[in-house]
């Protein structure tokens, strides 16, 4: 018989922290913990497999799973001493979600379950506390409803705020007994309302919906665009945590709360967190009531009156730091932790290691190394290189002038300006047109998810630094302003107003999750500047890796960033981005309407000393690394005129007429541009371009050699090669070339001539075009669209109903598809060093900073990876972890 359920509880358990694929992350730690003796209520977990094989047999669950949990309720009644459904002595439960990574965009939580018109009367009795029994019943009755059933949530809570304002109260708190029997039954009436039968009063039937209530919750469109965002397999399932209810809402000597061992925002290695006294977790979590502080110092800091926990609850709050102690020392990580203080007894429902921002988990992690917690290769393997980005990106600049309109609570460092909008489906749209947005919402829920993730900040009016909007945007790198109490949100009319100020949907704002503060208007910003442990891991990162990390650039600017974020020369110089410029393209576009090779050169002649100057700056800021040059590889329309103001400034300058010039753009127009004619077959069309670049290229780097004293090595890489002759015919052109002005130069100069591997047939025949190559670069972006038969530029339209289908695991265009595309790499890998061994081989799309295929590159014996300027810290650390893996 298989096993099904895990239980915990008790000083004991059946699962320990290594088991969290079985077990899903908060079961594991619930066994843990409870292995440690630590006061855990004891409950059970239901194991991932039974959502695996919920899924493979059509929603059917295993026979024997119903008597497991059976069994399993009763060794719950025995350890607390209470009987699920009795009618003077009631069991009451928990149920909630756990994956085997946190995923905020699963299920909530129930709370209170086993609560029916009549254990609740026993719960009343017992407690002695009737208006916490009702209090703890219609929290039942909103939750289940909403959770389970499917109710919407804004409708009990319109009946909540309806009942406050006719009975002239304005805190939950202020509500008596009656007050929550009142609204037990209108709870319950609504329910009934909206689905046609009576709220369920059996125990067992509640159970079992909302077990099936998580299972089904796994497949839910929220849950998978979670898992698209972070490439968390659908196959992995979540597992079902059924535990004994501790009650934070019996009376003032109850509490609830959410803790860390550090600062998830900074990573100081200070106590952070929030409190509620007489409340439940999801009051904290979901920003219902705005929390207190927990430490006395971080109160102070805020310039808060209300009382920490430090302070109202000394003996309570000692007791949980030392389990903050036990467990940050036991999990050798920063912990998540929360829980719930019952008549001043301390219990701990969670705990986990806790999301953090970048500075924060680089902070941690080296700090950690220096206090002998864990070793450099575990810090170099605790921080996600894609969380960088969240460094390395401007702030505001703190002499701008700012218009601030109020401020919230700093929930997510960072800073953004953007287009307020009010729901998250607006946000995905316009962010998908390129727009900056700001998602402003009374408070977030997992709903809101996509449009988070679109959106450049997040500003709440309730929750707090624990709130749904706070840690999923530390998660995603948002800045986020919470609990920002100032601002009245009208959703419905589109509007925020404060302080006697309305700003519109659509109005610029500006949010800084640094101190809280929310502007008016656009504030300028400022480069970060990155030191201390970000430069001592990245140093150890660099000891660990053995790829090297180059960039794509054409820029001074680009190249000079590249540079300062650590690479180790350009890896991808494209040309044709150098003349896009108005100045330039008037020269590009005579060049490719002439007709003849003597105006071509004429055009061209004017384009020398502008490219030759790009590549001498490019070669300064370089310093003697490698520079990769692509030679002129544009789809032709990119450059054709396109409006008549086009066509009357190319007619000036060849000093022809327009119907001549209309007439040779419809010759050169091409039906399908990326594979047209461009690449090589420009090359081997029109040489003297190829000339151009080449005396460039060389030019440049004998002028660079002679100014900076080292050598320069520049690396003429050919594009779109499919045969070994074209790269034979043009290598020698360059050979020709490059050889004629160096031997008239007198200086020595060694450079190098490759090709871009970005067709399949140029991989299949790597072998053969090794024997004319130094060099092989793969262009993973064209490549993927050859092997796909997928343009990226229109592939948008439709790649979101094949990530939805499953058809694809993720965007190829975002990671490198290592079972196709990846395929067609070590092939091309294997067979061209076959030919030429020791062939230096690269790899130069926006794969080079996406840290799976940086591990793949590395697994499959590349010298290098490429990638844009602000992803080369990315690919330092992915390169570094792929190498201890």
């Amino acid at each position: 018989m298989n096993k099904w359920v895990y239980n915990f509880g008790d000083g004991s358990a059946e699962g320990e922290a290594s088991m969290k694929n079985l077990l899903g992350g908060k079961g594991a730690n619930l066994a843990e913990m409870s292995n440690l003796e630590l006061p855990v209520p004891p409950g059970f977990t239901i194991t991932t497999e039974v959502c695996t094989a919920f899924y493979d047999n059509n929603n059917t669950y295993p026979s024997d799973l119903a008597q497991q949990v059976s069994a399993s309720i009763s060794i719950i009644e025995k350890t607390v001493g209470a009987k699920f459904g009795d009618e003077e002595n009631p069991l009451l439960v928990s149920v909630r979600s756990g994956a085997r990574v946190s995923m905020p965009g699963m299920m909530d939580t129930v709370l209170n379950l086993g609560l029916n018109d009549i254990t609740v009367k026993a719960l009343a009795k017992k407690s002695g506390d009737e208006r916490f029994a009702y209090d703890s019943y219609r929290r039942f009755i909103q939750m289940y409803s909403d959770v389970v059933l499917g109710v919407e949530h804004y409708l009990f809570e319109e009946l909540l705020e309806i009942h406050k304002e006719e009975n002239g109260v304005v805190l939950d708190t202020e509500l008596e007994a009656e007050d929550w029997k009142a609204l037990s039954k209108a709870f319950k009436e609504k329910t009934e309302e909206e689905l046609g039968h009576p709220f369920p009063q059996d125990v067992n039937e509640q159970l079992w919906g909302a077990i099936d209530a998580v299972f089904g919750s796994w497949m839910i469109e929220r849950a998978m665009v979670y898992r698209r965002l972070h490439n968390i397999p659908h196959t992995w399932g979540t597992a079902v945590n059924v535990q004994s209810m501790v009650f934070g809402n019996m009376g003032d000597d109850c509490a609830t709360g959410v803790a860390f061992t550090r600062d998830p925002s900074t990573g100081e290695n200070a106590y952070y967190g929030e409190y509620l006294i007489n409340a439940q977790g999801e009051d904290v979590v979901a920003g219902i009531r705005t929390p207190q502080y927990l430490t006395k110092s971080s109160r102070e800091a805020a310039g808060a009156n209300i009382p920490s926990m430090e302070e109202s609850m000394p003996e309570v709050y000692n007791e949980l730091a030392s389990v903050f102690q036990k467990l940050e020392a036991h999990y050798r990580d920063m912990q998540d932790i929360e829980f719930t203080v019952q008549q001043r007894k301390l219990w701990i429902l969670q705990t986990r290691s806790g999301k953090r921002t970048a500075p924060a988990a680089l902070k941690i992690a080296v700090e950690m190394v220096h206090d002998n917690i864990i070793t450099k290769e575990e810090a170099l393997l605790r921080v996600d290189p894609g969380a960088l980005d969240q460094l390395l990106h401007p702030t505001l600049d703190p002499e701008a002038n700012r218009d601030v309109l109020t401020k919230g609570l700093p929930a997510s460092p960072g800073a953004a300006s953007g287009m307020v909008v009010f729901n998250a489906d607006e946000a995905e749209e316009l962010s998908k047109d390129g727009k900056s947005v700001i998602l402003v919402r009374i408070e977030t829920s997992p709903e809101d998810i996509h449009g988070m993730h679109a959106a450049c900040g997040i500003l709440t009016s309730r929750g707090g630094m624990t709130s749904h909007a706070a840690v999923v945007a530390r998660g995603m790198g948002r800045p986020c302003v919470s609990g920002a109490g100032a601002l009245y949100i009208d959703m419905s009319q589109g509007t925020i107003t404060v302080a006697g100020r309305t700003i519109n949907k659509h109005e610029i704002v500006t949010i800084d999750g640094g101190n809280g503060e929310v502007m008016s208007g656009e504030v300028a910003t400022i480069k970060p500047e990155l030191g201390g442990h970000f430069n001592e891991l990245m140093g150890w990162a660099d000891n660990v890796r053995l790829l090297n990390v180059r960039t794509n650039a054409e820029t001074p600017l680009d190249a000079s960033a590249a540079r300062e974020f650590g690479a180790e020369g350009i890896g991808l110089s494209r040309t044709e981005h150098m003349f896009f410029d108005a100045d330039r393209i008037i020269n590009v576009r005579q060049m490719i309407m002439s007709e003849d090779e003597t105006g071509r050169r004429a055009a061209l002649e004017k384009l020398l000393p502008v490219q030759r100057e790009d590549f001498i700056e490019l070669f300064t800021i370089m310093k003697g690394l490698p520079v990769t040059v692509r030679l002129l590889d544009p789809p032709l329309h990119e450059f054709l005129p396109h409006t008549d103001e086009d066509f009357v400034d190319v007619a000036k300058v060849m000093n022809v007429d327009m119907a001549f010039l209309k007439r040779r753009a419809e010759e050169l127009h091409e039906f399908n541009p990326m594979l047209g004619h461009r690449g090589c077959r420009l090359g081997i069309s029109y040489p003297e371009i190829y000339e151009m670049q080449t005396r460039a290229i060389i030019e440049a780097a004998l002028e660079v050699s002679k100014t900076l004293g080292e050598a320069v090595v520049p690396e003429i890489m050919v594009p779109l090669v499919g045969t070994r002759k074209e790269l034979e015919i043009l290598r020698k052109l360059i050979c020709d070339l490059a050889e004629d002005i160096i031997e008239k130069s007198g200086i020595k100069l060694d450079y190098m001539v490759g090709t871009m591997i970005e067709l399949p047939r140029a991989a299949l025949q790597a072998g053969e075009i090794a024997n004319e190559a130094d060099f092989f670069s793969f262009g993973t972006n064209d490549l993927t669209q050859t092997t796909y038969g997928i343009s990226r530029d229109d592939s948008a339209y439709f790649l979101n109903d094949y990530l939805k289908a499953d058809i694809y695991d993720q965007d190829p265009f975002v990671s490198l598809d290592q079972d196709g595309v990846g395929e067609l790499v070590i092939i091309g890998v294997e067979r061209g060093r076959k030919t030429k061994p020791g062939l230096k081989i690269g790899i130069c799309g926006e794969h080079g900073g996406d840290p799976s295929s940086v591990e793949f590159c590395h697994i499959n014996g590349l010298d290098y990876v490429s990638c844009s300027p602000y992803r080369v810290p990315i690919a330092r650390l992915a390169a570094a972890q792929a190498a201890l893996r």
